[in-house]
């Protein structure tokens, strides 16, 4: 599968094509996947740097231009990173915004079933089949081992899953999918894994990249136990 990078020659129409691919799939979703991809639209079509590829707005204005609370901006910007969508490349910090960057691979990839809800023109128009292969043309790269997990309960666990599947399908599949969440007890998120076996894989050889998926969501938790 072929999709053109929003720049360059007929970058306005590629711009047109992205974001139609995100509205048809949000309204494919459940009503609280349609708000926050709908809260997403706005957002880029309002300030993201086509040019750049950068949204460097800071949470307050987002929180004015979404008319939620900051909390709200927060947790959502938390789900889109999960989802693959956005990824940060700049981390705030005192007096300046974070920065993210749109991952049109993941977009496209999770748009691409509602292509042809969109028109035959359209699904054959994203796909690049027919004519010269343009030099701003990528390949996409859509498959993965198992399905991406539901964030929709917006906790730190699921979106943390999310963020793990992403960075690493297989991993995700075999060691991490099977962990539940059993609770808080202040800093420390606490899973429930199938096994000893599982929990002491897992705490032996993915800890680090548990947590650190888990404190990029929320950066409260200092640590991860793994009960049986």
């Amino acid at each position: 599968m072929l999709v053109r990078q929003p720049s360059g020659r007929g970058a306005s129409a590629i711009k047109y094509d992205i974001l139609t691919a995100m509205g048809a799939y949000a309204l494919s979703q459940s009503k609280a996947r349609q708000v926050l991809v709908l809260r997403f639209l706005t957002l880029v079509t309002a300030r993201y740097n086509w040019q750049r590829d950068q949204l460097a707005v800071g949470q307050r204005e987002i929180a004015r231009l979404w008319n939620v609370d900051e909390r709200t901006v927060k947790r959502d910007l938390a789900k889109l990173r999960s989802m693959g969508w956005i990824v940060v490349t700049r981390q705030g910090a005192r007096g300046r915004v974070s920065e993210y960057a749109l991952d049109f691979d993941r977009i496209l990839g999770d748009s691409e079933p509602r292509w042809q809800a969109v028109g035959p023109d359209y699904a054959h128009r994203m796909k690049g089949q027919g004519g010269d292969v343009d030099p701003n043309v990528i390949p996409l790269k859509t498959s993965s081992v198992v399905a991406a997990p539901n964030t929709e309960d917006g906790c730190e666990w699921s979106l943390a899953q999310a963020i793990l599947h992403r960075d690493d399908p297989a991993t995700y599949a075999s060691w991490l999918q099977k962990l539940q969440r059993e609770g808080r007890a202040g800093d420390r998120l606490i899973l429930r894994a199938p096994s000893r076996f599982h929990a002491s894989y897992v705490m032996s050889h993915l800890q680090t990249k548990v947590v650190a998926a888990c404190r990029e969501v929320d950066d409260t938790i200092s640590a991860v136990v793994i009960d049986v």
